[in-house]
Parts: structure tokens; C-alpha cells; sequence
């Protein structure tokens, strides 16, 4: 796996064993915080797009985009007790454990409790965590996006980002595994919110402005 699902190939004992697989629940009023905004998961591979759709949804509609690896990364840098943790998982490749995940997405929605809305982008990957997010806030999100592309777009895709970014997880052994790694994990969080009738998806291969037109219509129908 790559930085899209921060682990690596070391054993994971030494770390997840001492850190929360299960999120803390939020308290009656931080649920009232969240109960009226929009709550948008985006998902799909390295590739698909998500991130500048998410920016473009953000800039449109004034909704607070959050990227999972982002959040991850911002907090791993903090001089804090779980930041340090965090940086230290990260930097051995090992699993963020689900708990982390969620007490990060959580309070990073609850520090912007004036937001209409909120895209997270790349969340959840796996099952537990699609689960646990609806045990701690209390609610399901609105709707989840899935942008559908061809594994060679999405790589060709990445590719370029690699090179323009110098980003040094984008190259094409590492996008193929990434690539892997989401269809097996992501498979059973599809049929999850499927069953919910949750799901939305969006075919990525189109021209950006075509795509992010769709976009809007699966926000606007929300409103």
C-alpha cells in the first residue's frame, strides 16, 4: 500500500496493540453539531479524481473538503502525544488503527461547527470504519459518491500527479498496489451503503467539466 492507505510490510503488534481500534463517542451536543450539515463521503482509487472534484464541490457550495491522508499527515506533525504516534505508524507504513481515524475526521468536523457541509474525501476504507462512524456520530452520511474509472486511467492518471507533485508514492508499481488494495477493501463498504441506498456513482472518465456538472446535481438534490 501506498500513502492512500498509510501501511507497510513490518509487523503491526508493537503499535496497533496499544492504540485505539475504536473511536470515542461523541457526547449529545457534539452530535447536535453535526446532525444538519451535509455530510458527503467521496470515494475511489489514486487516480479517479476525487480530490479536485471535492475542491471544486468545496469552492462551489462552501463545504469544508477534508482528505483523509491530509488530515493524517497534519496531525502526525503536531507536537502532541497522538501526533507523535500517528508520525511514527506513518513513518514505519504500518495501519492507522480505525480509532485514530475517526476521533481525527471527528474532530476536525466538530472544529468547523459553522460548516453547511462537509466532503471527506478518501473515507472510509474499509468496512470498520464506515460502521464506526455511524456508532460514534450518530448518524450515516448523506450520500457517498464513487467515482468509477478504468484502473489504466486512474494509473496514467496518477502518473502525471507523481511527476507534477514529485510525489514519490506515484509511481506505477506502487498505484498498481494502491489500486489493488482499494478494490479489496473498498468491496464491502460499496455493498454497505448500497443496501442503504446511499450510494452514488459517477463515471470519471469523462472531461473534469462533465464530471464535476454531475457532481452538482447529486449536492443540489441533497439541498
Amino acid at each position: 500500500m501506498g500513502s492512500d492507505c498509510p501501511r507497510a510490510a513490518g509487523g503491526m503488534g508493537l503499535w496497533t496493540s496499544k492504540l485505539p481500534q475504536r473511536a470515542r463517542a461523541l457526547r449529545p451536543q457534539e452530535k447536535d453539531i453535526l446532525k444538519s450539515p451535509l455530510i458527503i463521503f467521496v470515494m475511489g482509487g489514486p487516480g479517479c479524481g476525487k480530490g479536485t472534484q471535492c475542491k471544486n464541490m468545496a469552492t462551489k457550495y462552501g463545504f469544508c473538503h477534508m482528505g483523509l491522508g491530509q488530515l493524517l499527515r497534519q496531525e502526525a506533525q503536531r507536537s502532541t502525544r497522538w501526533g507523535q504516534k500517528i508520525h511514527d505508524i506513518m513513518l514505519q507504513g504500518l495501519l492507522v488503527p480505525t480509532g485514530i481515524i475517526l476521533d481525527t475526521i471527528s474532530n476536525a468536523m466538530l472544529s468547523r461547527p459553522e460548516s453547511q457541509g462537509f466532503l471527506i474525501n478518501g473515507f472510509p476504507r474499509e468496512l470498520r470504519q464506515a460502521k464506526e462512524f455511524e456508532r460514534i456520530v450518530g448518524r450515516a452520511p448523506d450520500v457517498v459518491i464513487v467515482f468509477d474509472c478504468s484502473m489504466e486511467t486512474m494509473v496514467r492518471r496518477a502518473l502525471h500527479r507523481g511527476r507534477l507533485e514529485h510525489r514519490a508514492d506515484d509511481c506505477e508499481s506502487a498505484i498498481r498496489q494502491r489500486l489493488e488494495t482499494y478494490y479489496t477493501l473498498c468491496e464491502p463498504v460499496l455493498t454497505f451503503y448500497q443496501q442503504k441506498n446511499l450510494l452514488c456513482n459517477i463515471l470519471a472518465e469523462a472531461a473534469p467539466e462533465n464530471i464535476f456538472a454531475k457532481c452538482c446535481s447529486v449536492v443540489e438534490s441533497l439541498q
